[in-house]
């Protein structure tokens, strides 16, 4: 496959956000090298997971215990959270599961047709029961949570359709995954059914999204979008965890940090940094919708390797103004959180030539639930300045989750109540 580098120009100056020019122009190839604009990642990895901690994936047994302390005692902003999701329809106990023996995301060889929307409902509102059971102890939540994914993995055996089946792994499968983590513990969880979950995650789920962040059908490196790519990493992160797999989490370290071939490398997950702090995103130039994805993606992701000890929210080896999360965080919010705010854009141009040479307004102002993530790690625990992240993250609050968003896929791309579940 060849090269390509992404061609930057000069930046616009933008009033509010006080730029100028980009600081560093990030030179970007397809193989996965482990040096950016010149400079070698090694020096800088962080170390690879020798053992998994349980539970350990979006939150630890200290988050639920104080999710569980708060909600008890009343506190806020844990309480409005927490009745965002008694609310959603989702987290009922009676909800009722729609398992199908084939997902089908895309135009399929086999001619089915699309039925991907209720594996989206149904992971939502499997991680919604359990958050129930886990916070309040409510045993009728927690039972519906694993007969919901007991229903898929004895029914499930394939994600089918074009490309788009890739979608339908990255974006649920991480989701699945949690929502297991959560009901590990579970007494009323047999042995052998959380094993035959696991097995319809490692056999239904894990293929679809390894194959792809090895091959990206066999496209060059930044042929798809950062959300196809973070996605799917997380869902092979997520898996890796469930399954006690350390070979899988330590691959998707190494895949962020050097050898990843796609938009999730490191090197690629921003077009450019600025003076300002800010980190331009990498769907800046082709829609908001996909733009505001970024962020819940990436802050997954570490959220995810924080649990099993890799601090990569702080990452930042090429010591820009903020780590690449944190800076993209600030860029998407300022630009969505009202339509008088400008932000500096730098020509986007991938390794098929696709060139973006202006921000895009379509979608602008789009809202899903991600950003109190962001927002309580670096401002509440880290004590940082992040004034865009914080005013999105005040605008959505209390974050809902699936359902509370609209009833199409956008609607299910992120778990959310991140009001209930990383308040500090």
């Amino acid at each position: 496959m060849k090269s390509k580098s992404i061609q930057l120009a000069i930046c616009v100056i933008a009033s509010l956000c006080g730029c100028s020019k980009p600081v560093s122009v990030q030179s970007v190839t397809t193989g996965g090298k482990d040096s950016v604009a010149g400079k070698n990642l090694t020096s800088y990895s962080l170390g690879s997971v020798t053992t998994i901690v349980h539970p350990g994936m979006l939150h630890s047994a200290a988050d639920f215990a104080r999710m569980t302390a708060k909600v008890n005692a009343g506190a806020q902003p844990w309480l409005d959270g927490w009745n965002k999701l008694v609310a959603n329809g989702h987290s009922s106990a009676t909800y009722v599961p729609r398992p199908v023996d084939t997902i089908v995301r895309g135009k399929a060889a086999s001619g089915k047709g699309e039925n991907y929307i209720l594996a989206c409902q149904d992971a939502a509102a499997a991680y919604q029961n359990a958050l129930r059971w886990k916070i309040k102890g409510d045993t009728a939540c927690g039972n519906n949570a694993v007969a919901i994914m007991n229903a898929w993995a004895a029914k499930c055996k394939l994600i089918d359709g074009d490309s788009n089946k890739q979608l339908a792994a990255g974006l649920q499968g991480y989701q699945w995954a949690n929502a297991a983590e959560i009901m590990r513990s579970y007494s009323g969880w047999s042995a052998s059914d959380f094993t035959a979950f696991k097995n319809f995650m490692l056999n239904v789920y894990y293929p679809v999204s390894s194959d792809f962040l090895a091959r990206h059908n066999n496209t060059c490196g930044t042929h798809y979008w950062l959300n196809w790519d973070m996605s799917n990493l997380c869902t092979v992160l997520a898996i890796g965890i469930l399954c006690d797999d350390i070979s899988k989490v330590n691959y998707a370290i190494n895949y962020y940090q050097h050898s990843g071939v796609g938009t999730a490398y490191i090197g690629r997950v921003t077009t450019a940094t600025y003076p300002n702090g800010m980190d331009q995103a990498q769907e800046a130039g082709r829609d908001q919708g996909h733009a505001t994805m970024e962020v819940p993606l990436f802050g997954t992701f570490c959220q995810m390797l924080y649990n099993q000890g890799q601090n990569f929210f702080d990452y930042n080896p090429w010591n820009h103004v903020n780590p690449p999360l944190l800076g993209v965080s600030e860029y998407i919010a300022a630009y969505n959180i009202n339509t008088t705010n400008t932000v500096p854009y730098t020509t986007y141009n991938n390794c098929e030539n696709s060139n973006q040479t202006v921000i895009s307004s379509g979608g602008r102002g789009n809202v899903r639930p991600g950003w109190e993530l962001v927002y309580n790690y670096y401002v509440k625990v880290k004590g940082k300045t992040a004034t865009y992240t914080t005013q999105f993250a005040t605008k959505v609050r209390p974050e809902g989750g699936g359902g509370d968003y609209g009833g199409n896929s956008g609607g299910y791309d992120q778990l959310g109540f991140g009001t209930l579940t990383f308040s500090r």
